[in-house]
């Protein structure tokens, strides 16, 4: 791509949207920072962005992607919504510190791609706070959005990150960043929401009708748009929470506001990936009810979708609403019981399987076995094999399971070798743990970003092997269970 960044950029499509009320969003200008600085580029996502790297890393495109000068053929926009907190109604929210710059065609069918500035500054949507984004929290969403890329699961994705000398207040004085985030939409439920319970039925419509112009077009014309809009969210949430479930992932804050209308995990707050294997995992430690534990999240999902399927009810009869809504726990079920024979090595789920799966997670919960790094063992496990039997204090049990498990093996014709290499194509030998990013954070507060993008390139290839990186392959070390990661950002 010969031509400049900020000249591949378009108006986003909702900037028509910003009229006198400001009913869908609102037109801001990204404030500048003191001397930003790379952290890390992601020249893999700007290949595939048909972005040129030497083209991201001009002063230019620093200065864009920090929000520092913006040209005049561009217009940010920050868009609106409401949404749910810990099942809690919160009304009006809105983008208070992301801000969109515009749309990127990708490809040679021209699909659009957001580009927004997640800590550019304050915005309509602000609530009193300053719209920055410290450096320890953009750290962490920029390694994870490629890490859930590089495993599979449908995210947003972040194309540069970016450090300054500007101060921002949180429990201390931190330095200010700016992270870009890339994304085929950043419409959330929350986004229905706001209409639906500000009782502007023509305003929502126009907004089913812009998803389902930008992303679906074929259903364009179609009498049955609306319920295959809302059909494809439920789909797509139960594949995607099928996915965090498999891999062993905690979103920590599941506020219908933090839910993408095209089923893409979005906003990366306190998130953490399962260690010790604990289904009531924890990982955002404001949430003391543990309403968006590791268990609960098939059910909040689902939970989200009803409070989205509400806001629909303008534009289809309940009965459809209701339709859509019962195929979620078939279709969650369907992804996950495939993920997780997969990850044992089985080409086909079988009914009797759900018991071999539920016996091996019940034994690691009463162990505290790593939840990664046992099924990457598992990918060489045999019969004569002891170490996997170490990890376990129940090891009678475990012999016991082994025992099915082998035998459910023996009804396959797949060799051991072929399993065990489709075996590492699911099973991560790397996975985003909190105390690695905290390394890398605290290298990154004192001037060092190597660790971010030695990191990043370990995250987006986490089943490859990775030789220099072995420290990061085994058990966290014990000082890592004392990281504690909240909504404070």
């Amino acid at each position: 791509m010969s031509s400049s960044l900020v000249h591949t950029l378009k108006h986003h499509f909702l900037d028509a949207f910003a009229d006198d009320d400001n009913s869908v969003c609102s037109r801001v200008v990204p404030q500048k920072l003191e001397n930003p600085r790379w952290v890390s580029r992601n020249d893999a996502l700007a290949n595939e962005l048909g972005i040129d790297t030497k083209e991201l890393a001009s002063q230019a495109s620093l200065k864009l992607l920090s929000g520092s000068q913006i040209s005049d053929n561009l217009k940010p926009i920050a868009v609106v919504y409401s949404g749910h907190q810990f099942g809690v109604w919160a009304g009006q929210l809105g983008d208070g510190r992301a801000i969109t710059l515009g749309e990127i065609a990708v490809g040679q069918d021209g699909e659009l791609w957001d580009l927004q500035l997640k800590g550019a500054g304050s915005t309509p949507y602000s609530r009193f706070a300053d719209g920055r984004a410290v450096l320890r929290s953009s750290i962490r969403e920029y390694l994870c959005s490629e890490a859930m890329h590089g495993l599979g699961i449908p995210t947003t994705r972040a194309l540069c990150l970016v450090d300054s000398d500007s101060p921002v207040y949180r429990e201390k004085a931190e330095t200010a960043a700016v992270i870009c985030r890339v994304a085929r939409s950043h419409i959330r439920f929350g986004s229905f929401e706001h209409f639906h319970h500000r009782n502007q039925p023509q305003a929502l419509k126009a907004l089913a009708d812009y998803v389902i112009n930008r992303h679906f077009p074929m259903w364009r014309n179609d009498t049955e748009r609306y319920f295959k809009l809302l059909q494809n969210t439920v789909t797509q949430t139960a594949y995607m929470i099928a996915h965090w479930q498999a891999v062993g992932f905690a979103h920590g804050v599941m506020n219908t506001d933090n839910m993408s209308i095209l089923g893409d995990t979005i906003d990366y707050g306190p998130f953490g990936f399962m260690e010790a294997y604990n289904p009531y995992l924890i990982c955002n430690h404001s949430d003391s009810n543990g309403r968006y534990s590791f268990k609960n999240q098939p059910a909040i999902a689902l939970w989200n979708l009803n409070a989205l399927a509400t806001t629909f009810s303008s534009l289809l009869p309940r009965e459809q609403l209701v339709e859509c809504l019962q195929q979620y726990e078939p279709q969650y079920l369907e992804h996950y019981r495939q993920l997780m024979a997969t990850k044992l090595g089985l080409q086909n789920y079988k009914p009797d399987d759900e018991h071999l799966i539920n016996d091996l997670l019940a034994l690691m919960e009463k162990s505290a076995v790593d939840y990664s790094l046992m099924f990457r063992r598992l990918c060489d496990f045999t019969p004569s094999d002891t170490r996997i039997r170490d990890y376990f204090l129940q090891r009678e049990q475990f012999d016991n399971w082994a025992k099915s498990y082998f035998n459910r093996l023996s009804l396959q014709a797949l060799t051991d070798t072929a399993r065990a290499e489709k075996m590492r194509t699911v099973n991560p030998k790397y996975i985003l743990r909190n105390y690695m990013a905290q390394i890398a954070i605290e290298k990154a507060q004192d001037g060092d970003y190597t660790e971010v993008n030695r990191l990043l390139k370990i995250m987006q290839n986490p089943y490859d092997e990775h030789p220099d990186a072995e420290e990061y392959a085994g058990l966290p070390p014990d000082w890592a269970t004392d990281i504690s990661v909240s909504c404070s950002s």
